[in-house]
């Protein structure tokens, strides 16, 4: 029940995601970050099987600090959303990922932006975005109440009210969400919102 969505306000691109680790009807962890920081200035949120999950969203990581490090600079967020989406589009003919993106980024020239890259290699520069069970309800959520230039209170009110209903209409909810911002000042954490605490593991 993976939920991932994210936005761009006035200045800045948030993204959300659910933090549990399930495979079947287990729950291995709830406690799992969803959301990789790319650079200094780029956040990638991303669902789908977890061992692809981690093994791409590492695999984009490393090459674009690499692209960094050769040349001195760094990738915009359109330059490293179309690689992404290459990489993508090669292993679709070989060993395809099931993994599904939204990457968000800031760029001084242009300022922030989202894009959506789905597991067949598609990429659209879009305002708000989601994927799996979670964006049947956030993306009407946003769709009724999304505007340009939001302020970032707004944005997170938003994005609370696409947790609350997720919470409250799946079936199987995931409990806990973890909530990244890329602006000017670069990608960090924001918040977590959590209803479920990981037991602390008792010592041998």
């Amino acid at each position: 029940m993976e939920c991932v969505f994210g936005l761009v306000g006035n200045g800045f691109a948030i993204l959300a995601a659910d933090t549990s680790a399930v495979h079947s009807i287990l729950v291995h962890k709830s406690n799992e970050d969803k959301i990789m920081v790319l650079d200094s200035h780029k956040l990638v949120a991303a669902s789908g099987e977890p061992g692809d999950r981690v093994q791409f969203t590492e695999y984009i990581q490393k090459n674009v600090s690499l692209y960094q490090f050769r040349n001195g600079i760094p990738l915009t967020t359109a330059a490293a959303a179309n690689f992404t989406r290459g990489e993508l589009a090669t292993a679709l003919r070989k060993n395809p990922y099931s993994v599904n993106i939204l990457l968000a980024g800031y760029d001084k020239e242009t300022g922030p932006a989202l894009y959506f890259i789905d597991y067949i290699a598609t990429l659209h520069k879009v305002d708000k975005g989601a994927f799996g069970y979670g964006s049947y309800f956030s993306l009407s959520i946003m769709d009724r109440h999304y505007h340009s230039g939001m302020s970032l209170e707004e944005a997170i009110e938003l994005v609370d009210k696409c947790i609350v209903e997720i919470r409250s209409r799946l079936v199987v909810a995931p409990p806990n969400f973890v909530i990244k911002i890329v602006d000017k000042d670069g990608a960090r954490e924001y918040a977590w919102r959590e209803s479920v605490k990981e037991a602390p593991v008792a010592s041998a």
